[in-house]
């Protein structure tokens, strides 16, 4: 490989401190069914939590399908076309997958029936599959924790049908986070008609829940719950008495979601919760109220206080649209911090807040243009970090930032350049602030994004990838890493996070692809790390150009990866 050559003659020419570097990445491990791996949180007795995505062998119901179905028919010529394209012969029929078990045999069908199903997320009239879910890493590796997930009735195993996040996890392994009812098979008969139809529905869009370490889980549902409610858990700390966890809750439905439910959703011509889902969907804000909230609870996981805080605006007598509050994050000292609708010239923006004494309060200058944004964490110190947005050179760009509440000042560090997007993750007491920005300045569409750290004080963004190897032990291979986004770091300024790496490709049952030739084809996968501070100097990489080609190669917008339907991951992701 043309890099070796390259190597070996850098290699000669620089000082022995060129094969140090001041942190040492570990990958955390994985689940084994599935490609991708993310970090969600870290507690600082080291309880991991994270996100597995791309499972293989994702379970696919083929028995209700009407394959004469004209919008069958249409993808499997639209996928045969691709395959000829590409000079490849497609090794199934519709035929197969019906008769012939090929959706459980053939990988090529499966992947086709898991892309069909998925181009019709929003119709309840076909299975809905969900390639996400939660996990949890140990010293023996990563495990799935479920959710709300159950059994299903048609195949063996767990539907997959659900949403799965954990956000946040306490030093004693208590976890908190978010999912959704598992969709459920149902006979649905029109109004005046003869002929049941199939419909897949489920009971809530989205309920909190708080896991033990050992396993116990809590619900935390909101009072109002009308056709299931909202509800989702965002972070939580362990208090003298038990715990407090923050997140927002469903308070009421907005008046013209509403009129649109009453008028229309009548069970006549579609299920109930169907035709609701479907007008969530279609409300810019949904159809629910929603509200930050505190709940208490004992040592033993019972809630003993629910507090609901406001917004930072005042619903005019015509805006009959749900308002929305949202607490992402809490430190020791009980400050809250989050989001909030908040007026300015007589708009409406969603932006970052704190939650005090009752009070809803923003801290963003909107006379700098910045219109809407999140806050995503808060250290013991009363700082918050996050991002605010505003229109840079023509497009819309994120811009981290961090806000002093003892001061009570805002700062926007200068990160990789003036129009990269960047967002803060975290923050821990020491002062350092971890995060993701964009690294491709000639891109003007999809960017490279790459993981940083800001020490506050020192007024310069890191690149965490800089203070990594540039090549593996051997001294020629290339070092396989590329830090896509820190999520987390802890008080001994470990940092957890995405990279990415390239890998053998495999398909949907995780079998290696080779191409038409036979050759073994090759991708970049996410996988779940740990970098921790060592001793070194930074290394001194080749020049700019090689790197950034060499670097490219085995790196890509990370979250595209969570495109498919209901994955998530951590902070900013949380938002409901």
């Amino acid at each position: 490989m043309k890099y070796k050559l390259l190597a070996a003659s850098i290699l000669a020419t620089l000082s022995t401190s060129a094969m140090s570097a001041t942190y040492k990445l570990e990958e955390l491990g994985g689940i084994d069914g599935a490609k991708f791996n993310y970090v969600t949180d870290v507690s600082e007795n080291g309880h991991i939590i994270g996100l597995a995505n791309g499972l293989y062998k994702l379970p696919v119901d083929v028995t209700y399908i009407d394959f004469t179905d004209s919008s069958i028919k249409d993808a499997y010529d639209t996928a045969k076309k691709q395959y000829e394209l590409i000079d490849k012969e497609i090794t199934f029929t519709l035929d197969d997958i019906e008769n012939n078990d090929a959706v459980n045999t053939n990988a090529d069908a499966h992947a086709f029936m898991v892309s069909f199903l998925t181009g019709r997320s929003t119709d309840s009239e076909y299975q809905k599959l969900s390639s996400a879910i939660a996990t949890l890493y140990t010293s023996e590796g990563a495990s799935e924790q479920v959710l709300f997930d159950e059994q299903s009735l048609d195949f063996d195993g767990l539907t997959r049908s659900t949403s799965n996040l954990l956000n946040a996890v306490t030093d004693d392994g208590v976890m908190v986070g978010w999912g959704s009812a598992p969709y459920e098979k149902t006979s649905f008969t029109q109004t005046d008609e003869d002929e049941e139809e199939t419909h897949f529905l489920r009971d809530f869009i989205s309920r909190a829940i708080v896991i033990s370490e050992d396993g116990v889980k809590v619900e935390l549902a909101p009072e109002f719950d009308d056709y299931g409610g909202i509800s989702s858990a965002n972070d939580i700390i362990k208090t003298a008495n038990g715990y407090e966890v923050v997140g927002t809750v469903s308070t009421d439905i907005a008046v013209d979601p509403l009129d649109d439910i009453t008028d229309n959703c009548d069970g006549e011509d579609e299920p109930v919760s169907d035709c609701v889902e479907a007008y969530n969907r279609t409300y810019t804000k949904g159809i629910f109220d929603k509200r930050a909230v505190k709940w208490t609870l004992d040592s033993n996981l019972n809630v003993t206080n629910t507090e609901i805080f406001g917004i930072n605006a005042t619903p005019e007598d015509d805006e009959d649209f749900a308002f929305r509050s949202n607490a992402i994050a809490i430190n020791e000292n009980g400050l809250i911090a989050g989001t909030s609708d908040v007026r300015y010239k007589d708009v409406l923006y969603s932006m970052p807040v704190i939650f005090e004494n009752g009070e809803v309060n923003d801290f963003i200058d909107f006379e700098d243009d910045w219109r809407t944004g999140q806050a995503l964490a808060v250290n013991n110190n009363d700082v918050v970090v996050g991002y605010a947005a505003k229109r840079i050179d023509g497009t819309t760009r994120t811009k981290f930032f961090y806000y002093d509440k003892n001061s009570d000042s805002v700062v926007f560090p200068t990160d990789y350049f003036s129009s990269s997007s960047s967002l803060a993750n975290d923050i821990n007491d020491n002062g350092i602030i971890v995060g993701e920005g964009e690294t491709d300045i000639y891109n003007t569409s999809t960017r490279r994004r790459e993981g940083f750290m800001y020490t506050i004080g020192e007024d310069s963004v890191v690149n965490l990838n800089d203070l990594l190897p540039c090549y593996e032990e051997d001294g020629e291979t290339r070092f396989k890493y590329t830090v896509a986004e820190a999520k987390s770091i802890n008080n001994n300024n470990e940092i957890f996070g995405v990279a990415t790496k390239t890998v053998e490709k495999t398909d949907s049952f995780g079998n290696v692809v080779v191409d038409v030739n036979g050759n073994i084809e090759y991708e970049s996968v996410a996988v779940a790390v740990k970098l921790t501070p060592i001793d070194g100097s930074v290394e001194e990489c080749p020049a700019e150009e090689i790197e950034q080609y060499e670097r490219q190669s085995a790196s890509f917008p990370w979250y595209a990866l969570l495109l498919l339907p209901f994955a998530a991951a951590r902070r900013v992701f949380r938002k409901k």
